[in-house]
């Protein structure tokens, strides 16, 4: 039985790293140094080796006959710059991470293997299986979740200066901010290193209340990146020239900020699943909870998408041993421990996830669509057209962009990518 989830259609092309390549330590239990008779397979992932050690442990116990040789980068750029390099000097991994910011190159390129007809994959869900399939409807990631991310706020903090409710209009929520920072209280913060979450949500709803065509119409020439951005994009400036927030989140990591939340230093910044387990840990007693991201017509919103999946290398050293790993991923036992280690929202057939208390309203947006990623949306270009989406936007947070210009410098490179 498959999870009910939005299937989408999806057209896939290539992606070309344009990042310098970063080196990713290797973090497997047993180093290459120790000589034994096992099948040695190598992974290459986004998640650290405190996640994934748990897993890989319980599979090593589970098939004592086959060591994983675990090697790992960050998410986004330098994983998907360091997998594409390995790719091309043929030294990747057997088994890897394929995600919508670099499923298109690893499909159409012939880098990864059709796991179609793998019986593992049948307790993945539609929409994320749909997410990860070629043009030909072939499946190429076992994606195992789904996520949406919105704002996290302290509820306490919010209530020491009489907000109680939090808001889901957008002038609600320039209230709340300037009563926050009228107070002392830095009011909010986000990492704009990558794409944002604030933006996500945005632009998502004005696609959503469209019809969610608007990216399809874009790429046929019926409509526009300017059309569909500046709006959206236009109060989230507001924000910056009112000094509701700071430029310096271009330069803010994803760490630093979540940080500062849970050392009560900031009464909102925006989150996803794979925060709750850091938060709670270093302060166990802050009391918060999720939120979409306030709208000007008080519908809240998210940004989402099925989880990133595993590969299998098409040229892959140890295949059927890729194949044995995935399907331990796929497991009962392997989705619980990879889920209570990560808090994952899972989505699969044969475990149902125990969701932590906060994830309540993400995980009912996703249920109910309202979630958005730009770069799952985009049929092609996605290498391309996200390095100048996260450039132009840095732009804008800095007062040297627009919104439009935003949008006309996506216009521009898809013009570029499709050769008009």
């Amino acid at each position: 039985m498959k999870h009910p989830f939005p299937t989408r259609s999806r057209a896939l092309r290539a992606l070309a790293a344009t990042i310098a390549v970063m080196s990713a330590a290797t973090l497997a239990g047993c180093t290459a140094g120790e000589a034994d008779d096992r099948t040695v397979l190598t992974f290459f992932s986004w998640s650290n080796e405190e996640t994934m050690e748990p897993v890989i442990a319980a599979f090593e116990k589970e098939n004592p006959d086959i060591r994983i040789e675990f090697s790992n980068a960050p998410p986004v750029a330098e994983y998907i710059s360091t997998l594409q390099n390995r790719l091309g000097s043929n030294t990747a991994a057997d088994v890897f991470v394929i995600a919508a910011e670099n499923k298109t190159n690893l499909i159409e390129g012939g880098f990864v293997t059709d796991l179609t007809d793998e019986p593992f994959m049948e307790v993945a869900s539609e929409f994320n299986t749909a997410t990860y399939a070629g043009p030909d409807g072939a499946a190429y990631g076992l994606s195992l979740s789904s996520w949406a991310s919105g704002i996290v706020y302290n509820v306490d903090l919010l209530a020491e200066h009489g907000i109680t409710e939090f808001p889901t209009t957008w002038d609600g929520f320039v209230e709340t901010l300037t009563t926050l920072k009228d107070a002392g209280v830095v009011p909010f913060l986000e990492s704009w290193q990558g794409f944002p979450t604030s933006l996500g949500s945005s632009v998502g709803l004005a696609n959503f209340e469209a019809g969610g065509t608007v990216d399809a119409e874009i790429f046929a020439g019926e409509s526009t990146f300017e059309e569909l951005w500046t709006e959206p994009l236009t109060p989230w400036q507001q924000l910056f020239e009112d000094g509701l927030m700071s430029p310096d989140v271009v330069g803010l990591k994803g760490e630093q900020v979540r940080d500062e939340f849970a050392a009560g230093r900031v009464a909102m910044m925006t989150a996803g699943p794979w925060d709750i387990g850091a938060i709670r840990e270093a302060n166990p007693d802050l009391e918060f909870t999720f939120a979409g991201v306030p709208q000007k017509g008080g519908e809240p919103f998210f940004t989402g998408a099925a989880s990133p999946g595993y590969a299998i290398n098409s040229k892959a050293k140890e295949p059927e041993a890729a194949k044995t790993f995935l399907e331990f991923l796929a497991s009962e036992e392997g989705v619980r421990i990879f889920q209570e280690k990560t808090n994952d929202m899972t989505t699969t057939s044969n475990y149902t996830p125990v969701i932590d208390e906060s994830l309540e309203v993400p995980f009912q947006a996703l249920l109910d669509g309202k979630f958005y990623l730009p770069m799952i949306s985009w049929p092609k270009y996605q290498d391309a057209l996200y390095t100048d989406l996260v450039a132009q936007i840095q732009l804008m947070a800095q007062g040297q962009a627009t919104p439009a210009d935003v949008g006309a410098a996506l216009d521009a490179r898809l013009a570029q990518e499709s050769g008009e």
